[in-house]
């Protein structure tokens, strides 16, 4: 893979891999069970990047994985748009170069009898149709034997194709069935059910095809698509893998905040508002400049202006419009324009020529910086750069424009910039719209795909927000407070301690902090195996000597007496066997550990043998069920060696850096410590609309973001958490308080496991910096309901951080509202934590241990 996948996108391909193998089972046992398996996550999720991890799996297995690679495997990719075909391709070919090869698209003529092992095959409803040259003459019923109408110059049709794979019982054919597109409703041809039916259920003398695969922005695109398909009963659904929406959100691949701007008033504000839009796009581009010039980047982002245009638009509006650009923007050229409109040839617009530019390819044309687009490209499309939309869509188009904001809400940088609310938000302008309509589009944008779990993921939509920059009111000691306090990593399931340590000893060597830190890593893993070599010396002895003999068994009958002797043989193994048995060891030792102590072993060898010795020790160690805890238990812990002795060396790096630090300290199965970053500003709301009228919303003062008062809108608090803040206000010794935000690492994360023993992210709502006898210290305060459905996991992942992490803070506690008053856990005492932890529900637990806040 040429992309590190995110921690959620890992336990995607994981899971996944893990049906498919099932699935191949089924199928290649004794009933020849066919199956289905599906992929379900949102829009801008990276779907075809996990397809991608998967797919590579497939053909060549994986360590990462424990997968062995199957080598009949055929990926046939099926959609009923040729140019979402086109487009998945060309990111399959961005997110993998190993299949960059063996990509194909079935185009006619189609010269292959079967599919062949090891690549993707990209088909599209429209080849199959009656008449498509790929399938023309199948199954003619009118046609006298001899006298099928064959596709033009090949004697068989991709029907034919398709049976010959199928019926190879060397062959697995899994069928991608991508539905990412559906719920359009434009492209979809009438007979697409029906084309689907006989590819998936098999028809005449074509079986079924063996494995489904559904990758699907929800559950219900694929149940339906499989419904109107008419699936039949004797496949089996094994299972569908659904990503947590809110888990993608915590990555930092989607942009937080979605900024809605429209008039105020009725009226033709069509140049006002592209103005407005031009300026925010300028605005972007100065503050990508500073930070790329911050960070020492010199490819700073260029943001994209995209103008949303009606299906017919006026010649006239767009040259309008484009004067307005160009006038509004003078450092940008005529080059900097293009369209991305279903005419695929350059469209003229008065006094403008604007050239055509395939979807795909806009993110990567960075001279481009104005992009004019109807509604199609809301299919299939994903623009990073696109920060800021400006519609002239109607105002009953709402639906078309949440489309196309779906396209536009990934990070640039694949990441989240941490505290900075404006570089990670999208705008979108509506000069006609009113305040009714655009508030149906904030509703569609946190109730339909783009945002499922709506709030929840911790995506915010916006209209009109203020920016929040740090309070000049607060004390530098309390920043410096802040940029200590512990934080925890969310443990992943796939998570590899080599791999870790490998990618960080990369890092390291990179940033020039440990120079031959690959060396040293090799080094310690090294010796791990020596140790084991010297403990377990008769049980490496009986394992190499399994390397190095081949046993089989003979069974001889007589035939007239009825005799029956079995015998064993033994045969010494050749360099082909020791070579696949070195092979296997590879999957537990990893390729690089078993080359490396190869050489170890050998070094300055020139004996053949030596070297045949060395290979046959790494096979043997690789059998004893000790060698690979003890190599990820010497992992972890010279991993976090270096994390604790480098911690301060790497908070002196660039973002970027940081991030990846970030990310190999999460690579882990347990939480991990971590740092927060400073926040730099945040965008907030400071009113409400209410009926016709507008509200401002309250505000309090020392909050760490600020505007130019010191004030902070708290309008958006519960009466809970503001009777919480007014009370710590009111103490007196408060020096600064902090809204902690839903992601980034600029928010305090706590690690804790939900009731089905999953791990997940629990961000309490406050943190209170105060003066005591010990200098600035800072508080834990979190009211969370106890009647919640995870109040009780929340309460014991607080407990278990304060008992790790509780000297690092003046209190952690946590409140609820018990009989009508709010009472309190102080999770600093131990006896308040086993009370927690042994609690059948949260409500009893502030029952017996809980005082009046």
């Amino acid at each position: 893979m040429r992309f590190t996948l995110k921690d959620y996108q890992v336990d995607a391909v994981g899971d996944t891999l893990a049906e498919l193998t099932d699935a191949r089972e089924f199928y290649h046992g004794a009933r020849k069970r066919v199956s289905s398996v599906a992929l379900t996550a949102t829009t801008g999720a990276g779907k075809t990047v996990m397809a991608a991890g998967v797919i590579e799996a497939l053909f060549w297995g994986s360590e990462d994985f424990d997968t062995v690679p199957d080598p009949g495997a055929v990926v046939l990719w099926f959609s009923d748009d040729p140019s979402l075909n086109q487009q998945t391709r060309y990111r399959l070919e961005q997110a993998s170069d190993r299949l960059r090869n063996r990509l194909v698209t079935v185009e006619h003529p189609f010269r292959y009898r079967k599919l062949q092992p090891g690549h993707v095959y990209f088909l599209n409803t429209s080849k199959l149709s009656r008449n498509s040259l790929l399938v023309r003459g199948h199954d003619a019923a009118d046609a006298l034997p001899g006298m099928e109408s064959n596709p033009d110059t090949v004697p068989f049709t991709f029907w034919d194709t398709l049976r010959n794979t199928i019926e190879d019982e060397s062959i697995t054919l899994y069928m991608v069935l991508d539905e990412a597109h559906r719920g359009m409703g434009r492209r979809a041809s009438s007979d697409t059910p029906t084309i689907v039916k006989r590819l998936i259920n098999g028809h005449g003398s074509v079986p079924p095809v063996p494995i489904v695969w559904g990758i699907s922005a929800t559950v219900k695109r694929f149940e339906d698509s499989m419904s109107a398909a008419e699936v039949q009963d004797n496949r089996v659904h094994l299972r569908t893998i659904t990503v947590d929406p809110v888990r993608i959100q915590e990555s930092g691949l989607l942009k937080d905040d979605i900024v809605l701007d429209f008039p105020a008033e009725t009226g033709d504000f069509n140049t006002v508002l592209l103005r407005r839009g031009v300026r925010k796009v300028k605005e972007m581009s100065a503050a990508w400049a500073a930070y790329a010039a911050a960070q020492n980047d010199h490819d700073p982002i260029a943001p994209l202006l995209v103008l949303q245009v009606p299906n017919k638009p006026s010649p006239t509006e767009v040259a309008s419009a484009i004067d307005v650009i160009r006038h509004e923007w003078p450092e940008i050229g005529s080059e900097a324009f293009a369209h991305v409109f279903g005419e695929h040839t350059a469209q003229t617009f008065g006094a403008h020529n604007v050239p055509y530019i395939s979807p795909e390819r806009v993110q990567d044309a960075a001279y481009i910086r104005v992009i004019l687009a109807k509604d199609a490209i809301s299919t299939g499309w994903d623009c990073p750069r696109a920060e800021v939309m400006v519609s002239f869509r109607p105002a009953e188009d709402e639906t078309h424009i949440t489309q196309l904001l779906g396209r536009m809400i990934r990070t640039p940088l694949a990441r989240r910039v941490e505290g900075d609310d404006v570089l990670n938000s999208v705008e979108c302008i509506l000069p006609r719209f009113n305040k009714a309509t655009a508030s149906r589009v904030l509703e569609q944008i946190m109730g339909n795909d783009l945002s499922e779990t709506g709030t929840g993921t911790g995506q915010r939509v916006l209209i009109d927000p203020q920016l929040m920059r740090p309070n000049e009111r607060v004390p530098d000691s309390v920043w410096a407070l802040f940029a200590e306090l512990p934080a925890e990593t969310l443990p992943r399931k796939h998570a590899n301690p080599m791999k870790r340590l490998t990618s960080l000893a990369h890092a390291l060597a990179a940033d020039g902090l440990v120079p031959e830190a690959g060396r040293i890593a090799h080094e310690r893993l090294h010796g791990v195996l020596n140790g084991l070599s010297a403990q377990y010396r008769n049980e490496l002895e009986t394992a190499e000597s399994d390397v190095r003999t081949v046993a089989g068994g003979t069974v001889r009958g007589h035939a007239r007496y009825g005799l029956r002797a079995d015998e064993t043989w033994t045969e010494a193994a050749d360099d082909r066997a020791i070579q696949e048995a070195f092979r296997h060891a590879t999957r537990t030792v990893t390729p690089d550990i078993a080359r490396t102590y190869v050489d170890h072993l050998a070094a300055d060898a020139e004996d053949e043998d030596v070297l045949r010795d060395a290979h046959v020790r790494v096979a043997g160690l690789a059998m004893l069920p000790q060698t690979r805890p003890s190599l990820d238990a010497a992992a972890d812990l010279l991993s976090s060696e270096w994390l604790g002795k480098h911690r301060v060396a790497i908070k002196m790096l660039s973002e970027s850096r940081q991030s990846l630090y970030a990310e190999i300290t999460a690579m882990s199965t347990d939480p991990q410590l971590i740092s927060m970053a400073l926040p730099k500003n945040r965008q907030e709301e400071t009113r409400r609309a209410v009926g016709d009228a507008t509200q401002i919303l309250d505000q309090r003062p020392l909050h760490l973001l600020s505007d130019e008062d010191g004030m902070f809108p708290v309008g958006k608090l519960n009466p809970d958490e503001i009777q919480v803040l007014d009370t710590e206000i009111q103490r007196g010794d408060l020096l600064a308080w902090y809204r902690n935000p839903t992601g980034g690492r600029d928010s305090m994360s706590i690690a804790y496991q939900d009731v089905h023993g999953a791990w997940r992210t629990l961000r309490p709502d406050f943190l209170f910096f105060v003066t005591t006898s010990h200098g600035v210290r800072a508080s834990i305060v979190d009211p969370h309901g106890s009647w919640l459905p995870d109040a009780l996991p929340k309460l014991r992942g607080l407990a278990r951080f304060a008992e790790v992490y509780g000297e690092s803070f003046h209190r952690i506690e946590s409140i609820s509202r018990i009989d009508g008053e709010l009472r309190v856990l102080d999770l600093t005492l131990p006896e308040v934590r086993k009370i927690v932890l042994d609690a059948i529900d949260a409500d009893s637990a502030y029952r017996e241990s809980a005082v009046a806040y």
